[in-house]
This record gives C-alpha cells, sequence and structure tokens, in this order.
C-alpha cells in the first residue's frame, strides 16, 4: 500500500517538475520553427550563432543563458533561434534551400545562413554573434562578442 502511494505521488509531482525544468530554459527554435511561428503570429526574433569549439559561447551558455531573468524575456519577447554555424544541415527557409557549402572543402565551414546574416565587410567570420531582428526580420542589432549577464540583459531590454 505504501509502495503505491510512493507511486502515485511520484506520478503527481513529475509534470510540477517538468513543468519547473521548461520555464528554466530558453525555448529555442530551429529556422524552420522559427519561420512556422512568424507565419502565425509575428515577433521580435533573437538569433545565437555559435559552435562546439568556442569558448566565449559556452561561457554565455553557462552564464547569460541560464539567467532566470533573461530566459523569461527571451521567452516572453522573442523568438529564439540557436544555431551551430558550422552546421551541415540543409535548412528550408522562406522558400530557399541553404546549407554549408564551406564544408564541402574546408574543416569548420561556415554555414550559408550565418554568412548571410552576420558577415561583416572587412572582418572574418566569427563567434559568437548574436542578432536581434524586429517583427518584419529586419536587423536590429548585431553583436560579435562574448556578453555578460548584465550586457545581454540591457541588450533584450532596449529591443
Amino acid at each position: 500500500m505504501i509502495k503505491n502511494l510512493q507511486i502515485f505521488i511520484l506520478f503527481l509531482a513529475l509534470p510540477i517538475l517538468s513543468y519547473s525544468q521548461k520555464v528554466n530554459t530558453i525555448n529555442w527554435l530551429n529556422f524552420e520553427q522559427l519561420e512556422d511561428s512568424l507565419a502565425r503570429k509575428p515577433k521580435k526574433t533573437f538569433i545565437y550563432f555559435y559552435a562546439d569549439w568556442c569558448v566565449y559561447c559556452k561561457k554565455m551558455e553557462q552564464n547569460a543563458f541560464k539567467n532566470a531573468e533573461i530566459i523569461e524575456k527571451l521567452n516572453s519577447d522573442f523568438y529564439a533561434v540557436k544555431m551551430n554555424a558550422e552546421s551541415t544541415d540543409t535548412i528550408n527557409f522562406e522558400g530557399q534551400k541553404f546549407y554549408n557549402q564551406q564544408a564541402e572543402s574546408m574543416r569548420n565551414g561556415i554555414h550559408q545562413i550565418p554568412l548571410l546574416l552576420a558577415s561583416r565587410e572587412n572582418f572574418e567570420f566569427s563567434l559568437p554573434v548574436i542578432l536581434i531582428l524586429d517583427e518584419k526580420f529586419r536587423v536590429k542589432n548585431r553583436e560579435f562578442e562574448y556578453l555578460t549577464t548584465k550586457k545581454m540583459m540591457e541588450l533584450i531590454s532596449i529591443h
């Protein structure tokens, strides 16, 4: 009887535990999900390009992207997209196919989407990159450096 009661209590607690975990993470989307979301309801977009080897990217993920205020602000005010800039996936977005053309001829090639959105004239592509776009998908801000939790909050609060 006691064992059945413990199992029953565990099943009651699981939805609460899983809900609290979802609230503590950013609802990251991919570009296909973003396109569907923007079609249903226009909203500001936060795009984060990273690579597995990027030390500053990892540091932001451990600090700024774990901050409860930043998580809440991103989840409520933005569609948040996270993409590995070296991905070799083919992505269909706005009727076009994008892929990592550089990966055909070089190691650690950069995917077409980050190259289109985050390249700068006279600068080599670098990570991390954060883009803020308005409801019409126009770029409002581009950051090409590590952002502290404070700077990240300032960035998303002004947009």
